[in-house]
């Protein structure tokens, strides 16, 4: 009798044992079914904020909205109460608010007056918030971003700003933060913290937030080059169309007139050029022509270059006087132009229909016309006196700035040029040069203006090879027939 007892007791243990591992085993499967779940809900959760960043770039996203998607993407990721981004300003030596979620708890240290108007008006807080910058090393936010390394805190020994207003209705419990550091450029910092009444994080949370900060890096990151692609699209269209205009600013073709040929070119160095020329119909006996170069390049130059244009061009109407004229012009123009800037120029008349009267020049600064005789052979520069317009008021101005004659035969050549010819570098960093402009002219002013023109364009190309041309050219030839 005794051994069935014990073998009915062995039976019961057995499934007593069996009972009692069977719960601890259910209770181990529904513990990791919870827990894979959490882990499905939390990569789902990680996959729709990066899905998010990836779609924001689809279109232009505004900075705005990027920032706001970056914090409450990581806030809805590890369940915090709120979360703060901080941007570096432009110069790059403190943070600024870029985006603070509701209900976040303050990062910063809140000096007790605001603390007191918030207590009634919750706006005060807010509006401290969001218009206090950061130095590096200011708390907690400005530590992380000066040493680079994220943290989470439990416990706030290293922050007494938090600590102080750890038991207010301002206080929080835990937080988490990190700078935004891509490649070498330091982007700002990232906070996502708990209320004063929550669970704290965990390792767990802070090797997730560290993630989402690197990949929100990346795409402020992106975001930077993309405004910086879209600006410099919208410049290049802007400058597509100054060049356009510039174009109808600038003669087509010369025109044709009784006793002279003419030909003119402008290559600019840029979208647009700050060198300007022009044919003046100054009366039925007279063509004026004008060369000038602003000081600087690009639109700066080529703004100041049409202001210009428009004063020659109502000066010259009927004043058969160079001289005159530029002084005129330099009197208008004085007063607008910046002491950084001014304006060389050279403006002659040519009489078509009184062939013995010639040309009569006026030199405002500008390199010396190039003088052709077809007798001799030879080309000189004709250093007629003046100085620039622009740098004074007209006092001296006026005395220096005369009309000079110049006697044109027959085949003889008067050449215009804007020292982007003879500044021209090459590969070793030499000039162009005046010497190197006279052989040219030289070599082909027997053929006619526009052979002067094609020339000494070809030869200064020639010569600087497949270097970029580093200022604007402008040539005008005028040949006596």
């Amino acid at each position: 009798m005794m051994w069935p007892t014990v073998l009915f007791g062995l039976l019961l243990a057995s499934v007593a044992g069996w009972i009692i591992t069977a719960y601890f085993q259910t209770r181990r499967i529904r513990s990791l079914e919870r827990s894979h779940e959490e882990i499905q809900v939390e990569e789902t959760l990680v996959f729709d904020f990066l899905h998010g960043l990836g779609e924001a770039f689809r279109e232009t996203i505004r900075p705005q909205e990027l920032h706001r998607l970056i914090v409450e993407g990581g806030t809805r990721i590890l369940d915090a109460h709120g979360g703060a981004l901080y941007v570096a300003d432009r110069t790059g030596g403190k943070l600024v608010p870029a985006f603070i979620s509701k209900g976040c708890p303050p990062l910063v240290d809140v000096p007790a007056n605001i603390l007191q108007q918030a207590a009634a008006a919750p706006i005060a807080l807010e509006s401290y918030l969001r218009l206090h910058s950061i130095v590096p090393g200011e708390g907690i936010i400005g530590r992380v971003w000066q040493t680079g390394q994220p943290v989470c805190l439990n416990e706030f020994s290293e922050a007494p700003e938090l600590a102080k207003l750890r038991d207010s209705a301002f206080g929080t419990a835990s937080v988490m933060a990190s700078s935004l550091r891509y490649g070498n450029q330091d982007l700002g910092v990232l906070a996502l913290a708990i209320g004063p009444i929550g669970p704290a994080f965990s390792q767990g949370d802070f090797v997730v937030f560290k993630s989402i900060a690197e990949q929100s890096a990346f795409a402020l990151y992106n975001a930077i080059i993309y405004s910086m692609a879209n600006e410099k699209k919208r410049l290049d269209h802007d400058l597509e169309i100054a060049r356009d205009i510039q174009r109808i600013l600038l003669p087509a073709e010369a025109p044709a007139i009784n006793g002279f040929q003419i030909s003119g070119i402008n290559v600019p160095a840029r979208q647009v050029s700050g060198d300007y020329f022009d044919y003046i119909h100054v009366d039925d006996e007279r063509l004026g022509v004008a060369i000038a170069d602003v000081s600087g390049k690009g639109v700066p130059a080529s703004l100041i270059m049409a202001i210009c244009r428009s004063v020659l061009r109502a000066e010259a109407a009927r004043n058969p006087s160079p001289a005159d004229v530029l002084r005129k012009v330099n009197r208008q123009l004085y007063p607008d132009i910046k002491e950084d800037m001014f304006i060389s120029m050279a403006y002659l008349i040519l009489n078509h229909e009184r062939n013995g009267d010639g040309v009569t020049l006026a030199r405002a600064g500008h390199d010396a016309p190039l003088l052709y005789k077809r007798e001799s052979q030879t080309v000189t520069p004709v250093k007629s006196p003046g100085m620039v317009v622009g740098i004074d008021s007209g006092n001296v101005f006026d005395r220096l700035t005369a009309d000079f004659a110049v006697p044109l035969e027959r085949d003889d050549c008067l050449v215009l040029y804007t020292d982007g010819v003879t500044e021209a570098l090459n590969a070793e960093g030499d000039e162009f040069g005046l010497d190197r402009t006279i052989q040219s002219v030289r070599a082909s002013a027997i053929d006619g203006a526009q052979a002067i023109v094609k020339r000494v364009i070809e030869d200064v190309r020639d010569f600087t090879g497949s270097l970029p041309q580093n200022d604007d050219i402008t040539l005008i030839a005028i040949r006596k027939t």
